[in-house]
């Protein structure tokens, strides 16, 4: 199942998809994979047919593994998201351990921050951890304690700085960066960049080029991933 985008600038209506959606696209080619841009054509199998020669930025993205492994794995997610909370507990685990560890693919996050402006600072404070070289914990943090999708006050920027300190973090160099707001537009600019790309619904992931939507069982991405 996917929540799903119908409206820009966070309306919170969402489509409740099938979960069997899968859309799958070939790599126009080897040569299309940059260092800063994974390029690729979708061909559609279901759902909504995401435009062509699509590029996405990631360069400054936060990611991991083998920066040059031949497999880019891109997920776009909101931390509020409880379908990319399961992906998280779920098949994200198993994709880091079988292929990112191993050398194989690496993994990269890009955030959709559409459910409000809860989602927004949530996205913000994983880029202030990331100042301290712990965007993956406080990652890892808000998806293993993840609240509900109406818990509003749980995401609110004094509860994200108490999280940062949970993680270690330096809270006084945290709560600047936060209150500044100075990711804001990086957040949303990787919205924008998901949009572009035919994301609609979270989480939706990118193997090179090919789309997966949904919190798809391991199966699904191993058998992607198998044949690159």
């Amino acid at each position: 199942m996917v929540e799903d985008k119908t409206k820009p600038d966070f309306d919170k209506t969402k489509l409740i998809l099938p979960g069997s959606i899968l859309i799958a696209a070939v790599l126009i080619s080897s040569s299309l994979l940059y260092v800063n841009y994974v390029k690729f054509s979708t061909a559609q199998i279901g759902g909504n047919n995401p435009p062509q020669n699509t590029q996405i930025n990631i360069d400054d993205s936060p990611y991991l593994g083998n920066k040059n492994a031949k497999i880019t794995i891109v997920e776009f997610a909101d931390f509020r998201c409880p379908f990319c909370g399961r992906f998280f507990q779920d098949s994200e685990k198993q994709i880091i351990t079988n292929y990112v560890n191993t050398g194989k693919a690496k993994f990269v996050f890009k955030h959709y921050a559409f459910l409000g402006q809860e989602s927004v600072w949530a996205g913000e404070a994983a880029e202030c951890a990331k100042e301290q070289g712990k965007f993956w914990e406080y990652h890892d943090w808000l998806f293993n304690n993840q609240a509900s999708e109406s818990d509003l006050v749980y995401y609110s920027k004094v509860n994200l700085i108490k999280y940062a300190d949970k993680i270690g973090l330096n809270t006084s160099q945290f709560s600047l960066c936060l209150n500044s707001d100075k990711y804001s537009e990086q957040v949303k600019a990787d919205l924008r960049q998901g949009q572009s790309a035919g994301v609609t619904g979270t989480p939706t992931v990118f193997i090179n080029g090919k789309v997966v939507i949904g919190a798809q069982p391991f199966s699904v991405f191993k058998s992607i991933i198998d044949g690159e």
